[in-house]
């Protein structure tokens, strides 16, 4: 019972409980004035970088800075979030000291959630996705709008100086390694060399050259030795064939001839020979020299192979190197610089305010209809008949009743006389 179906209903329940509505909307106005005051505005700040690409083709200068730039500047955000950056940060620009009652670690959280980072991946060549960020966005937002710019720069500015340093430090270790491997490969290369010296020395395999040349020598003598042999029997075998029968005097000058011939000839063999022998012996060596001597030159091709290997990479290095300090390989500019905001992101206070006086009247318009609907009273003709279905034959106003008692039981008399002289009348006309 009680409820409120039209317009009439709702209005004279404004009216009944004008009191407190009226009080509702007074402190709920005040509270929404409050709230709007003590809600601080945010600004917000953006600095907009691009990521260059080396100016020179990566297949005429190879860099020797690895992984993807998006892996880079992930590693470059875990840099800058850390808690000593962003103290930094926190003490230079005296950020959050009207908050005395924050501890170091609830700014630090607080600066964190304030910066945001984001990147645009760059569009894909066929395929492949290569991890590469065209675009880096670094947003900051603060109480101040002069903060907010300054921290949004002082993050970009960070960016780009750990990104250099990064790209820097990684080329020179690069370019350090390999200028180490290749010292050490040329000592170890001369002490192998010095190792090789002695034992040849110890062995008695460097009076001669070396060891492959005497085999050489000595095969060489060999041929020799065996065309004197048969220059030898040739002449022998002449002297053998001489005529006897011709005069004395020229059979004896012929003997001469072949015997001189013959003696030059065993006298360039002797020699022959005696060289081979010297050789020989001095190439007699036994399986374990052998063997020490080839592995000698197969770690001496291992060292040198190494060597050859470490010194092309080495200059590749030096050409990564080159890329970074003369800035020609990947860089960091600014393509729009954070600016001092104009307006605050947050909602106006007098939006706040107006929202929280509509409020304040939607309240006090339903704690209104909620003590209606607590105290369900039939408080006039309309309503009684809307609930039970019977039309009232007579509605009493409220009486006053300390002010005209008299007034109002004569008019309640004469109320009554008007209806029973009516109910007469109907009587009469039904009979």
């Amino acid at each position: 019972m009680g409820p409120i179906y039209s317009l009439d209903d709702f209005l004279d329940m404004v009216r009944r409980r004008a009191v407190l509505i009226a009080f509702v909307i007074f402190a709920g106005c005040i509270a929404s004035v409050l709230w709007a005051l003590s809600k601080p505005h945010l600004y917000s700040s953006s600095e907009v970088i691009q990521i260059e690409q080396p100016k020179i083709d990566s297949a005429l200068a190879p860099t020797t800075v690895a992984g993807s730039s998006a892996r880079r500047l992930q590693l470059i955000q875990q840099q800058l979030m850390a808690r000593s950056t962003l103290l930094e940060i926190i003490a230079k620009y005296d950020l959050y000291d009207n908050l005395t009652a924050l501890r170091p670690s609830e700014k630090v959280d607080l600066l964190r959630r304030s910066v945001t980072i984001t990147g645009v991946a760059a569009a894909r060549e066929g395929f492949s996705e290569d991890g590469t960020i065209s675009v880096l966005t670094i947003t900051a937002e603060m109480d101040s709008a002069v903060r907010a710019q300054a921290v949004a720069h002082e993050i970009a500015d960070r960016t780009r100086a750990l990104s250099a340093e990064q790209r820097t430090s990684q080329t020179r270790e690069t370019l350090d390694f390999f200028l180490r491997q290749e010292e050490n490969l040329s000592r170890d290369i001369a002490n192998l060399e010095g190792e090789l010296a002695t034992f040849r020395a110890e062995n008695d395999l460097s009076i001669e050259g070396s060891l492959n040349f005497r085999r050489a020598e000595v095969a060489s003598l060999n041929d020799s030795l065996l065309e004197l042999d048969r220059q030898i029997i040739t002449t022998e075998l002449a002297r053998t064939g001489i005529d006897r029968s011709a005069r004395a005097a020229t059979v004896t000058r012929q003997e001469r001839e072949l015997d001189d011939q013959l003696e030059s000839l065993r006298t360039q063999r002797a020699l022959l020979a005696e060289r081979r022998a010297t050789l020989t012996e001095s190439i007699e060596t036994t399986p374990e020299v052998d063997r020490a001597l080839a592995n000698y030159e197969r770690r001496m091709a291992q060292l040198q192979s190494q060597l050859d290997v470490t010194s092309a990479r080495r200059n590749e290095a030096e050409v990564g190197f080159s890329l970074e300090t003369d800035a020609r390989g990947e860089r960091l500019i600014t393509i729009e610089e954070a600016q001092v905001p104009d307006y605050p992101i947050t909602m106006s206070r007098k939006i706040r305010a107006i929202m929280g006086g509509g409020a304040s009247v939607l309240a006090a318009l339903v704690l209104a209809l909620l003590l209606e609907l607590r105290r369900p009273v039939i408080r006039t003709a309309r309503q009684m008949e809307r609930e039970t279905g019977l039309m009232p034959v007579v509605s009493i106003p409220e009486a006053k009743s300390s002010k005209a008692p008299r007034r109002v039981s004569s008019l309640w008399q004469q109320r009554r006389a008007a209806g029973q002289k009516g109910r007469a009348a109907r009587l009469a006309r039904r009979n």
